[in-house]
């Protein structure tokens, strides 16, 4: 009988209609594939019927956090290479059907099933959320906010560095991450056109670097607001190291329920994303009602590709259980119609895919520098969850799978005057 690493690649490849790209090692320590690539790493039967159990991301999502599958070698390159045979897939169960027809398929799958030994799935990992339902209630959104931002501050203070900033830096050639996320903060305070004396409501505040740096550089007077309790202890922290308690509020609050307007700016950084489809609209109204005649929005927020029938997507199943619980991505258009429909003017757009990219690919540098004491501060499954995410949401940026976007938008008065100058951008090259 073959080796179970020549079994598992041969099955594979039958299964998915294309040779595999990586070499693959299994439980019995045999190997199969070109030896000098990075090796797809099975390490026990388990790891089998977690892929069965159900087929395509998921079942690979859970299979990963639980340790039972590992990657030797560059993680970039394998996440890459297999996108195309997996994640890009079209797995709905017309498709899937249509594949048992053929007699092959339906001969490797069964040779795979009798390949995992014992023929119910193992129980999901821990760090699995299992709820399915997007009710963008109160309640839910500070659920879903706690699972992703309570891991708990030092562990995202490995991540994200000393700004403790989860949110897309904006780059220069020889720039640090650390420079980078300053120089975001400070181009999001342009755009708003923050003076002295103003007031600015941040919306999901995070651990208080744009209300810090808006307070101190600029100025202003600001109330930053985030449903993480975690958060909001660091963020207050902070505030009274700077010294700033007299012009910085950091409330454990509901977008929703904020009612002290009206304010001169907000800026939304890195929020929307958690707002949801259905909800958008209120979410942009209620932002353009907190605003004073003539005041700047401005909102930072990661977007998907649109497709063709836009009635068909689905919130990607790993995020979804893993990461961000009842996050939602929508196309820019989208995005910029309903801050339309809400009564905005948008005045700008900038595309910054480029930079998340890179800022994710130091993400992860971080996180595995610190790789022991990541884990102690939170989960193995955490970890592993944490390093697969943010390199394949790196892969995404980089091969325009996602994108990211600065929308300014103003509330502009009936006289119709914007308050913006005639030019708002310098262009390069």
């Amino acid at each position: 009988m073959a080796d179970a690493a020549s079994r598992l690649r041969r099955l594979a490849e039958q299964l998915l209609g294309v040779p595999l790209p990586v070499r693959v090692r299994a439980w019995d320590g045999s190997q199969d594939g070109p030896p000098d690539a990075p090796a797809l790493v099975v390490r026990n039967r388990r790891a089998l019927r977690r892929m069965l159990f159900p087929p395509g991301e998921l079942g690979l999502a859970r299979a990963w956090v639980s340790g039972d599958l590992d990657i030797e070698g560059d993680l970039y390159s394998v996440l890459d290479s297999m996108a195309g045979l997996i994640w890009e897939r079209d797995e709905d169960a017309r498709s899937f059907a249509q594949a048992l027809r053929d007699p092959e398929v339906r001969v490797a799958g069964y040779e795979l099933l009798k390949l995992t030994g014992l023929p119910f799935p193992p129980a999901p990992p821990r760090e699995e959320v299992r709820r399915r339902r997007h009710l963008h209630t109160r309640s839910s959104d500070r659920r879903a906010i706690s699972h992703h931002y309570d891991v708990g501050n030092d562990f995202y203070g490995i991540v994200l560095g000393p700004s403790m900033i989860y949110s897309c830096a904006y780059w220069e050639d020889g720039g640090t991450l650390e420079s980078a996320q300053r120089d975001k903060l400070e181009l999001v305070c342009r755009k708003l056109g923050l003076t002295a004396g103003q007031r600015l409501l941040d919306v999901g505040c995070g651990w208080g670097s744009m209300a810090v740096h808006a307070a101190r550089e600029h100025g202003v007077s600001v109330v930053g607001v985030t449903l993480s309790q975690e958060q909001a202890a660091h963020a207050r922290k902070r505030v009274a190291d700077e010294g700033l308690t007299d012009r910085v509020e950091i409330r454990v609050q509901d977008y929703r329920d904020v009612v002290d307007g009206p304010y001169d700016a907000i800026s939304s950084i890195g929020m929307a994303e958690h707002v949801g489809a259905e909800p958008y609209l209120r979410y942009a109204s209620d932002l353009y009602a907190l605003l004073k005649p003539g005041g700047r929005l401005l909102n930072h927020q990661i977007a998907r590709r649109p497709q063709q029938d836009e009635a068909s997507y689905e919130v990607d199943r790993f995020i979804d259980a893993y990461v961000f619980p009842d996050g939602e991505l929508a196309p820019i258009g989208t995005t910029v119609t309903q801050l339309e429909r809400a009564g905005f003017e948008v005045r700008d757009v900038e595309s910054i895919r480029e930079h998340y990219a890179r800022t994710l690919r130091c993400w992860v540098t971080n996180l595995e520098a610190d790789w022991d004491r990541a884990v102690r501060l939170s989960s193995p499954g955490r970890a592993r969850v944490w390093r697969l995410y943010m390199a394949a949401s790196a892969l995404a940026f980089e091969r325009n799978r996602i994108g990211v976007n600065q929308v300014l938008a103003v509330r502009t008065p009936e006289s119709g005057a914007s308050g913006l100058p005639l030019r708002t951008r310098t262009w390069h090259g």
